[in-house]
């Protein structure tokens, strides 16, 4: 069969797995970085400014 029914078998794939830097499910297998914590990408954690909000130039989560 062709079209839509063998569609549905393509997705089987994992693109991302747990990170064993940050152990979150955020590292990449195809690009073989983390997402979430930079890792395989830089020897720094990733952490941006705009990721909290910030309160009387204080930090809240």
């Amino acid at each position: 069969m062709k079209g839509t029914p063998s569609m549905g078998k393509r997705s089987k794939k994992v693109t991302h797995i747990k990170c064993r830097r940050c152990g979150r499910v955020a590292f990449n297998v195809s690009k073989g970085y983390c997402a979430a914590c930079g890792f395989g990408r830089s020897s720094k954690m990733r952490r941006y400014s705009w990721q909290n909000k910030k309160y009387n130039r204080v930090r809240v989560k």
